[in-house]
Formats: C-alpha cells, structure tokens, sequence
C-alpha cells in the first residue's frame, strides 16, 4: 500500500470560502460545506467517545448551532475551528448527559464511501477499508485518533488536528510520520494485505 500526501489546498481555507458564499446568500454552498467537514466532525466527535447514533445527534447540533450562529462569526477563516470547538463542547456535553460512554473501537464499516463503482469494486474496496482499519485499531489509541481524523481531510491543517485532538501542533507530523511507519509495518507483516 502506498501513503501518499494530500492534495495541496488546505481545508480551512476551502472551508471559508464555501461559508462566505453561504453566507453571501448561495444557500446551495452550506451543503457543499456539509460534505466537505463531516468527516473529519465525525470523526473528532467519535475520538470523544460518543457512541455512533449520539454522534449523529451531536453533528446535527452543531451543524443547526453553525446556521444560527453564522452572523456572528466574524472571521470566515475561524469557520473551521468554530466547528470543531463545537463538536468538542456538544460531545462533553452528551457524554455527562449519557454519564455512561464506555470506550469502543471504531467499526471499520463506518468508512466513508466517496465514489459510486460497480458492485464488484465497492466490495473490493469494503474489504480493503475493512481490513486496513482493522490494522488501525491495533495501533496506539493516539495513533488511532490522530489517523482517523487526517485520514479524511484533504490537507491536514494541523493547527485545527491539533485544536481537536488536544495535541502540542510540533509533535503532530513527527506523532502522523510514527503511526504511518507503524501502520506500514503491520501492513508488510500480514500477508493477506496486497501491496
């Protein structure tokens, strides 16, 4: 398996510009937004701990919070953080509220499918995400949180990864470049993974 970098344009950046738009009044760019930042709420909110069906409520709530609340971001380049910093705060919120969240690993078949393919390709690539998330679980639960959250972003921007995982921003390359190595090594040792 091959990692490669992400494509040069920056999250926050594009993320801005689809929430100026919005705001502009292209109401059609809030779901382009939408799709563009799930990903990565999801997955910050389930790094939190929240069990699948609260996340769902959790990015519900943030997402209603952000059209609320859209005049008075003053900053469209905070647009980003803002909701991250939101999907934090609501998922502390439903975690004291269920006082009962216990720790579970990620289901690798919570993938993100993001092209429409012939069957026998969706199902190759199930199987493929399947078991290469599977390899994800058997990393360090930091590696874990880190690869689930850069793993769907475009451009890590790691100013927000690090805002959403409560990390220092110097260690997160060294920390993503440690996780990758160990990820690849899994990876050549299982023989049933195809290069």
């Amino acid at each position: 398996m091959m990692i490669t970098e992400p494509a040069p344009e920056a999250l926050a950046p594009r993320a801005a510009a689809l929430f100026s738009a919005y705001r502009d009044g292209d109401r059609a760019k809030l779901g382009e937004l939408v799709a563009l930042l799930t990903p990565i709420l999801w997955h910050t909110v389930r790094a939190q701990r929240v069990e699948r069906d609260l996340a769902e409520d959790v990015l519900q709530t943030v997402w209603l919070a952000l059209v609320r609340n859209a005049d008075s971001i003053a900053d469209p380049q905070a647009v980003l953080q803002w909701l991250i910093v939101s999907a934090r705060r609501e998922s502390w919120r439903v975690v004291r509220r269920e006082d009962r969240v216990e720790p579970r690993e990620i289901d690798p078949e919570e993938t993100v499918t993001r092209d429409v393919d012939l069957p026998e390709s969706v199902a190759v690539r199930h199987d493929t995400d399947f078991r290469l998330w599977r390899h994800v679980e058997r990393l360090p639960e930091r590696c874990q949180a880190l690869l689930r959250v850069i793993a769907f972003a475009d451009r890590p921007d790691y100013a927000v990864v690090a805002e959403a995982l409560g990390m220092p921003v110097g260690s997160i390359g060294p920390t993503r470049g440690r996780c990758l190595a160990k990820l690849r090594l899994q990876l050549l040792n299982d023989p049933t993974w195809e290069n």
